[in-house]
């Protein structure tokens, strides 16, 4: 049944400021959703692309294409940011960047406009620094795909409103998505600080001879990877018992890459160009055919396992 704060987000201008791999995507769920939405990016071509991407993107899910030009495009932020009431924006992951951009989105909107940033680590209270109304600003990190990854977290830095925080949830809800509350504003919020744990370790296991990049996928995809999905490491814990959890952690913590700093393995790989599919090799080699067939069995599985194929 949908709430009354549910309705009264039916409708609601939406504008994001972004549209390369998530913006365009953020935009795709809102037209979908009916809501008149507005993008911008700095880069025309970026922009100009917006329509075929959103558009290609629902012939795969196989929903009305339709959708796509329900967006409009705008060549300035001003433009597309005007009467908005929910402004996300999904700029580059560099905080100086963030900081000017809603910088000019304060002095720009209404003053009842909610700004949410998809930042996916950066503290909400850094990028809402320097403003006069930072109780406006609240976390909204969606997962890569937007359109098809049901989550959103929901982050509420010290100064954002409460009201805020319920009017964002509302809205995601609305949508269909899976908002979480994430009542403190810290680096990589919930999501990002659970995968960056297990990729410290797997990038230490490789780096030490334990065994090579392709069995680390193979023993995550093949033992608790597919539980993770309808058992939570929480779940999971409760399920064995928690005597048995405390005493495997007794035994292995001490053992665990406990690194402050990035993995000097993944530092060389980078300096030597190897930055994975996008430049052919990373921890592991692609060729393109490579590379289309890994993103192709992505999709399917999302649309298999959230009911869309």
């Amino acid at each position: 049944m949908t709430s009354p704060d549910q309705s009264a987000m039916h409708g609601a201008k939406i504008a994001v400021v972004g549209a390369g791999l998530m913006g365009h995507g953020i935009a795709q769920v809102f037209a979908e959703a009916g809501h008149p939405v507005s993008i911008h990016d700095p880069q025309p071509e970026t922009l100009a692309s917006v329509p075929a991407r959103v558009a290609a993107n629902l012939g795969i899910l196989g929903r009305d294409v339709a959708a796509a030009g329900r967006i409009r495009l705008q060549a300035t932020l001003e433009a597309a940011v005007a009467d908005a009431e929910f402004v996300f924006e999904a700029a580059p992951e560099k905080l100086p960047l963030k900081q000017v951009i809603f910088a000019k989105l304060e002095k720009t909107v209404a003053a009842g406009t909610i700004l949410a940033s998809n930042t996916s680590v950066i503290p909400i209270m850094q990028i809402a620094a320097g403003l006069d109304t930072p109780g406006r600003v609240v976390g909204t990190h969606w997962w890569n795909p937007p359109y098809l990854v049901p989550l959103v977290e929901v982050v509420q830095a010290e100064r954002t409103e409460p009201a805020v925080v319920q009017r964002t949830l509302a809205l995601l809800q609305a949508v269909g998505k899976e908002p979480v509350h994430v009542r403190r504003d810290i680096p990589g919020f919930v999501g990002n600080r659970l995968q960056h744990a297990l990729l410290r370790e797997a990038f230490a296991l490789v780096a030490d001879g334990v065994c090579d990049a392709e069995t680390v996928d193979r023993v995550v995809k093949s033992s608790f990877g597919p539980r993770l999905a309808v058992l939570g490491p929480m779940e999971g814990a409760d399920y064995v018992g928690l005597d048995l959890a405390l005493d495997v952690q007794e035994f292995i913590l001490p053992d665990l890459d406990r690194s402050p700093t990035p993995s000097p393995y993944l530092s060389m790989l980078v300096e030597q160009g190897r930055l994975g599919m996008k430049t052919g090799a990373g921890f592991r080699s692609w060729d393109p055919e490579a590379a289309v067939r890994m993103r192709e069995r992505l999709l399917r599985h999302l649309m298999n396992a959230l009911g869309e194929a």
